[in-house]
């Protein structure tokens, strides 16, 4: 029974993360339509706080209870993690490219594992530190950052990458806390209600009104809130209750495998052999982790029954 519950809890990690892995494909439309990437921030936090509301109004009305005390985690994810980190993502997006967005925004687990040992005080083990190694040189070889080098960043874009990272780190820090007391449904919901007003009082969203007479505006937003937010956060977070924050965000790094995969399958893209490398090297840090908890826990299991 353990070793299947930790299989389906890597699983759903691994699924939220790919879902995130899909945001390039359904971004690119909005920015052809002339929205900002503070437009597409909104769109998402907005779209996606409708969708969970009626879901979590037909199906789990009672689970929208919360103590007023937690409503901080949950502004902070919304605003400090959720609405900052994707600015700073879509804004590299633009100004460069998915892949090297993608690649900034996964020294998120680099912050991660930082955080939790200062707030969590989760252990900084050696199999950690290699795993962290192995998924951000993987990542630098998936998009092509390593072994040529020949990636010219402006310093700005470098600066804002980063901190999409800082950002990204944040939400496993804010909701990490609150994982035991409410659904990862609940915890989704209440982030992105803090978002979607944050992003109401501070877009030109109101303004743009009139670019949803497009089918392909519609279909866009629609597919980066319920696949690439609703279902991706909720998986995450379903995998993030039983797990370590900084093992999840290690886990979580095959989003950029899903990207580049992405770009090859819809964008005609070619995949080179460094890239292959880098899927690899993701995937074996992805298996470090998942390995050392599997074997504590069917430890903890063969005590058990001995007792």
């Amino acid at each position: 029974m353990g070793k299947r519950l930790s299989l389906r809890v890597y699983l759903m990690t691994i699924a939220g993360a790919a879902c995130w892995g899909l945001i390039g494909l359904f971004v690119a439309p909005l920015y052809t339509r002339g929205f900002t990437a503070w437009d597409v921030v909104a769109i998402r936090g907005i779209f996606s706080f409708v969708i969970l509301f009626l879901i979590m109004a037909a199906f789990f009305r009672d689970q929208l209870r919360t103590q007023l005390k937690d409503h901080i985690f949950f502004a902070g994810g919304g605003i400090f993690s959720i609405a900052l980190f994707n600015y700073f993502y879509f804004e590299v997006f633009s100004q460069s490219s998915l892949s090297l967005a993608v690649t900034l925004l996964y020294t998120g687990p680099l912050f991660v594992t930082l955080l939790s040992r200062l707030f969590f005080k989760e252990p900084l083990t050696v199999r950690k530190g290699v795993a962290l190694v192995l998924a951000i040189t993987g990542c630098a070889f998936v998009v092509g950052l390593m072994p040529l080098g020949q990636v010219s960043i402006h310093m700005k874009t470098l600066f804002m990458g980063i901190l999409s990272g800082f950002c990204y780190a944040l939400y496993s820090i804010f909701s990490k806390p609150v994982t035991k007391r409410y659904s990862p449904l609940t915890i989704t919901t209440y982030t992105f209600f803090y978002t979607s007003i944050f992003m109401l009082f501070t877009s030109d969203i109101g303004k743009k009104l009139d670019r949803f007479q497009y089918t392909d505006v519609w279909v866009a937003s629609g597919l980066l809130a319920f696949v690439a937010t609703v279902a991706a956060y909720i998986l995450y977070t379903s995998g993030l209750k039983h797990l370590e924050a900084s093992k999840a965000s290690i886990l979580a790094t095959i989003e950029p495998i899903v990207a580049v995969v992405g770009s090859v399958v819809f964008l005609g893209e070619k995949l080179q052999g460094w890239q292959v490398l880098g899927i690899v090297l993701v995937l074996y840090s992805a298996i470090l982790v998942a390995e050392r908890q599997t074997k504590i826990k069917g430890n903890i299991e063969s005590l058990t029954d001995v007792q």
